[in-house]
């Protein structure tokens, strides 16, 4: 038994199969039933996880929008600090006057923290018609969708792979990965935050 587990001690075995062929190069001929009956008493013969399917994306035009609160891009960076800890960005942008609304700075955002900064931004800003988003967990999950439900507001996503198609935002992500996140060493989130919070000053005034 120690035998056989030696040769399934990875979580990303491929089958009975390759252990059978790997204990007969270890000079240990066990038919194929015998390595089936191992394998289920060693409960490896778990079913795989499906890729998550997501439903076909329509390519939609990078308009001008005529007004503000027509419709925001959203999109999501991530870095690390000094000490090698990853660290994420929440950037949020006005498709109309392109001016960012929201940077949230933090180790982990999950669905629930995008939908708080976004009612944050919305007790001062108002209400969006649509948003401009990727196909990431964080907006595909259900608390987002229904959450943008609630409030009324559309879901524009892109095509998988086409991340120009949100081409706003992404030129908004290489200005700020240029002059804040490569050019200084961050130690801790606090440094990240003020310094994305002078420029942002800057880039209002």
């Amino acid at each position: 038994m120690n035998e056989k587990n030696t040769f399934y001690r990875k979580p990303d075995c491929a089958g009975t199969q390759r252990g059978r062929r790997h204990l007969r190069r270890a000079g240990k001929p066990w038919n194929h039933k015998k390595v089936y009956r191992v394998y289920k008493l060693l409960n490896m013969n778990k079913k795989r996880r499906g890729k998550r399917r997501l439903p076909a994306r329509e390519k939609q035009p990078l308009e001008q929008q005529v007004s503000i609160n027509q419709k925001w891009s959203m999109d999501f960076m991530s870095d690390s600090l000094a000490s090698g800890n990853r660290f994420r960005t929440f950037n949020v942008m006005d498709d109309c006057s392109r001016e960012i609304l929201c940077i949230e700075i933090a180790t982990s955002i999950s669905s629930l923290r995008v939908t708080r900064a976004l009612e944050q931004i919305i007790d001062w800003r108002g209400k969006p018609l649509c948003l401009r988003v990727d196909n990431g967990p964080e907006f595909t999950s259900h608390r987002f969708e229904l959450w943008c439900k609630d409030q009324g507001i559309a879901i524009q996503f892109i095509q998988p792979g086409k991340p120009m198609q949100n081409g706003y935002i992404e030129r908004f992500n290489r200005s700020y990965h240029k002059e804040i996140l490569d050019a200084y060493l961050f130690f801790n989130l606090f440094e990240v935050r003020e310094h994305t919070q002078a420029w942002m000053m800057n880039i209002i005034c």
